[in-house]
């Protein structure tokens, strides 16, 4: 199984690698840049040197990234949906030269203008950021959303729609998040419930586009539509999703990353729960 989680990059991106081998992750997730903030300190040629010299002494291959919060590829704010753009094409640029697999995006969040305009407005976003990162490796994970507001994303439905209104379509993929399909509405606490929700997902986005995982349970109740993470197993979608998900031979292959609360020791104690659920045949 390919288990890690969101690691912080405080005191150089390279510290995210060690991080993650000493909470036994052998993937990582981080953020290539400050999340609340529009500016970066360009990447030097020695932050991607020891980037990729830590990796390959740490023996974590994979390592997909997550977007700024301050970004909305759906804004119908013409300079805030070009800054957005900016910002997202930049984010990629520095994937790409650190040699990260995946950029995680909430799609966007639509701010009154309905779901199928602002559905178009990602799509277009992407086709403009496309257009300034030819050639690029990294893909745009879209992520499920819970549906807070007027985010979009909370429907798999949202997410065909932008992979199928965007021109170069194989450079998306999906990021399906446990805690955030769950408050939309989708249940996964029994087999039964799990099995009809992955079919759904797999049916409507395709079971190729599926990447990345997030793992986390949620604070709040099925289809609340807010997004509060929990502990593995303790909060409302229980133990038995983890279970499920743990064992589907679909899925073991794709990173899985944990975005849980950071206390403590509890990454690794997470990890070590969700291993213990996979059933050896």
């Amino acid at each position: 199984m390919n288990l890690g989680a969101h690691m912080s990059v405080s005191g150089g991106i390279y510290k995210a690698l060690e991080r993650g081998v000493e909470s036994t992750c052998n993937v990582i997730q981080i953020f290539v840049k400050n999340q609340m903030q529009w500016k970066a300190r360009p990447l030097t040629k020695e932050d991607v040197v020891t980037f990729k010299k830590t990796q390959e002494a740490t023996g974590i291959r994979t390592v997909v990234a997550h977007d700024s919060y301050l970004i909305n590829l759906a804004s119908p704010d013409d300079a805030l949906w070009e800054k957005s753009i900016h910002s997202f094409a930049g984010e990629l640029e520095r994937c790409e030269a650190l040699g990260v697999k995946g950029l995680v995006a909430h799609p966007g969040s639509h701010v009154g203008e309905g779901e199928a305009w602002g559905l178009i407005r990602i799509a277009n976003a992407l086709d403009v950021v496309h257009e300034r990162t030819p050639g690029f490796k990294v893909k745009t994970y879209l992520e499920t959303t819970a549906g807070q507001g007027t985010n979009l994303g909370y429907k798999f439905e949202h997410l065909r729609s932008i992979i199928d209104q965007t021109s170069d379509s194989k450079r998306l993929a999906v990021c399906v998040d446990t805690c955030h399909i769950f408050a939309a509405g989708y249940d996964i606490r029994d087999q039964k419930t799990y099995t009809a929700t992955m079919r759904e997902l797999i049916k409507i986005v395709g079971p190729r586009r599926i990447e990345a995982f997030h793992l986390n349970d949620s604070k709040k109740d099925l289809g609340s539509r807010v997004d509060r993470h929990d502990h593995i197993g303790e909060g409302k979608i229980g133990i038995d999703a983890f279970r499920a998900l743990m064992n589907d031979e679909r899925f073991l292959q794709i990173p899985m990353f944990l975005e849980t609360p950071k206390a403590g020791d509890m990454d690794r104690q997470n990890l070590n729960l969700l291993r213990s659920l996979r059933e050896h045949r």
